[in-house]
């Protein structure tokens, strides 16, 4: 049997909801747009505190586990590198080719998965990530001075406005658009509450130094992480935590708050999936759903008095579920039977010669071929090991 990334033919109210782009390709584009996103954010991350050193040198032989914290991968760095210090840190979120969440192996799979779609995407957009991955990769933080290292990280976040301006500026507004717009706003919302988390329990040092000089300069270096420092004084002036907390949680218009980010990624769920947006029918778009009812009609109040650490890490398990369930709906790949094959139509199984598979590789017997299927009259995908 000849491998082909194939369709199953769903009926005419069912194809409605059907996305007709391959999965192997929504995968890579999603995952493209997402780790760069993540790079994007690390590097935030970092450049901040790089000022927070220069503001609060007391604290600054502390101020750098925040930053592992951030990650969840505290014991991994403890284990590969023992103490946080300033360049252990650095070298571990930004340079490390073995930590899948470094800035340096966020941009090679970003790059990997965008080569293995180049017929799908903009060569500009290409090339752009290609000359970003290549500019990280080029540099070592033993051989930076800290201005220099605070240009770097800000390099960094311009190039990654080029590559998201790039594809938001010639990028037609299909699928494939959606699904990059809906990979990086997912990551934009889980790394905008992260840095709430990690403030709340790690950055202040002490009790009495709530609403002291202190703790204003951490929160305004929170804002200035997902450049909304400007964007916030404009609205409060005046930096106060619990008004802090709402701007980058349930702020409707900011860009980075975590609201805004799920209700534009809800926009281009419904687009891939052709259901209307007051009528959720799969289950991403229904936990989706749910979860921006919840932050469209909560209060900063009521989230600090159930606990913000609490409803941070609550938040970040249903992204994790919104996220299963955009893969399991959108992007699981499947090997197809024989039976299968023989009676899909001819007309469904294109060509593949010379398309690279997800991980640059032709497609060849015994691999795995993207292929969705309908269940329930819901547009699923699923895996057949």
């Amino acid at each position: 049997m000849n491998d082909r990334c194939v369709k199953t033919h769903p009926t005419k109210s069912e194809s409605e909801s059907m996305p007709s782009m391959l999965s192997r390709v929504a995968d890579s584009i999603y995952w493209m747009s997402r780790l760069v996103e993540r790079a994007d954010n690390v590097a935030r991350f970092v450049e901040v505190n790089l000022y927070l050193e220069i503001d609060l040198p007391d604290h600054s032989a502390k101020s750098w586990s925040p930053l592992v914290a951030a990650t969840g991968d505290d014991k991994l760095f403890e284990e590969r590198y023992g103490a946080p210090t300033r360049q252990n840190v650095i070298k571990f979120l930004t340079f490390d080719r073995e930590y899948s969440n470094s800035i340096l192996a966020c941009l090679r799979l970003a790059r990997e998965n965008a080569r293995s779609v180049r017929e799908a995407i903009p060569s500009e957009l290409w090339e752009q990530l290609n000359g970003f991955y290549h500019l990280v990769r080029d540099q070592s933080s033993d051989r930076m001075a800290s201005d220099e290292l605070a240009d770097f990280y800000k390099r960094i976040r311009m190039e990654s406005h080029l590559f998201h301006g790039i594809a938001d500026d010639i990028m037609a507004r299909g699928e494939g658009w959606h699904f990059f717009n809906m990979g990086r706003l997912v990551e934009r919302a889980d790394k905008t509450s992260r840095l709430i988390d990690v403030k709340y329990f790690t950055l202040l040092p002490r009790i009495s130094d709530v609403g002291s000089p202190t703790d204003n300069l951490q929160w305004a270096a929170v804002l200035r992480s997902v450049s909304g420092f400007e964007m916030y004084r404009k609205q409060h002036h005046l930096i106060a935590p619990s008004k802090v907390v709402a701007f980058l949680l349930l702020d409707r218009e900011f860009p980075r708050s975590a609201l805004h980010c799920l209700r534009n990624a809800s926009l281009s769920l419904h687009a891939i999936s052709g259901n209307p947006i007051e009528q959720p029918r799969l289950v991403p778009e229904v936990l989706l759903r749910n979860l921006i009812g919840e932050f469209e009609y909560a209060s900063v109040e009521a989230v600090l008095l159930y606990g913000l650490h609490e409803f941070v890490d609550g938040f970040q398990r249903r992204l994790n579920e919104i996220g299963g369930g955009i893969y399991e709906t959108f992007l699981q790949w499947r090997t197809m039977t024989e039976e299968e094959a023989a009676s899909a139509s001819p007309s469904t199984l294109p060509s593949t010669n010379g398309e690279p598979s997800v991980n640059g590789a032709s497609h060849r017997s015994g691999s795995r071929s993207p292929v969705l299927i309908q269940t329930q009259g819901q547009t699923q995908t699923q895996t057949q090991g």
